[in-house]
């Protein structure tokens, strides 16, 4: 049996559909995500899925190897997120500047923003290597290649000082909120997704694990739960508010004040507790072995997590050409369906052709090395393809499983 969660790729599957139905505006599909139903959205389960697996992979390599071989390895990680991200850059800019062109719709060019291109390109593309700079939709990969690179010492430290490790990452919350801290982005403002505060969920996601035998009796406590359903309800209610005007108006206004806007670049604490008591509900009430992972339905949803890289690049890209089909098209309810559903399948094309093509990369002896077709695949055209193998991690010296 591989040792591969496929909770952690199903979840990963949604989050990247998730992200690509709601950079489409106004797309009646989008009303099946999470933003629509509570505080946090796909972009929490996205950074957290992501952070987790290459977080558990690099400790693991840190346990074995020594630091500097896991600092390596997640340098290695880093670099390619910010290949990736520099082609999606190129490549979205081009097209958006292409179709704004053929179809003379300059307004995409603001929309999208990448105005500053046409006036100063040279600044605007330095600033784009160095990350300051994103057109519209791009903010998440960002934020994700600065969180991984400053990874290193905090794993080394989770390692060691767990919970003063974790105390250290809600200071450096609380006070970076407090206080304003964050990136600034070119040619103003400041970064989207604040990676002072969005990085509570990295370093969270590695504390629970380490700290998981420890808080089980807590997180399988009956009170907890009764409490974390209550603030689920809480959340759908308050979030319903920005639909419902009418109820909205049954509610006090320091009520509707204190959780609108929902503070995304921030990551308001009432984001965290949301995510978290819905993460704790999903490890507990979905075991790892449930058979339904392995039922046909959720294939296309974990294979596109599994390949969560190139189908989060193809999403981003998708998402602004049915944006403008949707525009300029005759936009109905069964278009908004028609285009999603499509977008979705090309997205699920995607994975499915890399991850084929990355079979063919396997060396042969790795097929008379003890492993199966089955297992040797599975290892090979993974996007993390040391969380594969079936070696000891670091979780098994330290007695945690993943099972419920």
């Amino acid at each position: 049996m591989s040792g591969r969660d496929l909770r952690l790729d199903l979840f990963r599957g949604i989050a990247n559909w998730a992200i690509f139905l709601d950079h489409i505006p106004n797309n009646v599909v989008a009303w099946i995500t999470t933003r629509n139903y509570g505080f946090s959205d796909a972009a929490e389960l996205f950074i957290f899925m992501s952070g987790y697996m290459t977080s558990l992979v690099c400790a693991n390599i840190m346990i074995q190897r020594g630091f500097v071989a896991g600092t390596s390895w997640l340098m290695r990680r880093v670099w390619r997120l910010y290949v990736a991200h520099i082609f999606l850059f190129v490549l979205y800019v081009a097209v958006i500047g292409h179709v704004a062109q053929s179809y003379a719709n300059p307004e995409l060019i603001n929309e999208f923003n990448i105005a500053g291109l046409l006036h100063n390109p040279f600044d605007v593309l330095t600033q784009g290597l160095l990350l300051r700079f994103k057109p519209l939709n791009m903010d998440v990969l960002p934020l994700y290649i600065v969180l991984l690179a400053g990874m290193p010492p905090i794993l080394w430290l989770m390692l060691r000082l767990p919970n003063a490790t974790m105390l250290g990452s809600l200071c450096i919350y609380f006070v970076a909120r407090d206080l304003g801290w964050n990136l600034s982005s070119y040619p103003r403002g400041a970064w989207y997704f604040n990676p002072f505060a969005w990085q509570l969920l990295f370093v969270l996601d590695a504390w629970y694990t380490v700290a998981a035998i420890r808080l089980r009796p807590l997180t399988n406590s009956r009170a907890l739960r009764y409490v974390g359903a209550a603030y689920l309800l809480f959340s759908l209610v308050m979030t319903m508010t920005v639909h419902i005007p009418y109820l909205a108006n049954e509610l006090p206004k320091w009520l509707f004040d204190a959780f609108n806007p929902n503070d995304k670049t921030n990551l308001a604490p009432y984001r965290v507790v949301h995510f978290v008591f819905f993460a704790l509900f999903v490890t507990r009430f979905l075991p790892r072995n449930w058979r339904g992972l392995k039922s046909r339905i959720l294939q296309p949803l974990i294979k596109c997590g599994e390949q969560s890289l190139n189908v989060f690049c193809s999403g981003v890209l998708l998402s602004f050409l049915a944006h403008f089909i949707l525009e300029t098209g005759s936009r109905t309810v069964w278009t908004e369906i028609l285009v999603s559903v499509a977008g979705l399948s090309l997205m699920t094309a995607v994975a499915y052709f890399v991850s084929w093509s990355k079979t063919l990369d396997i060396p042969r002896p790795l097929f008379l090395a003890g492993r199966t077709g089955k297992d040797a695949s599975n290892a090979a055209n993974s996007d993390d393809t040391e969380t594969s193998t079936n070696r000891p991690t670091w979780l098994g010296r330290i007695g945690f499983s993943h099972e419920r």
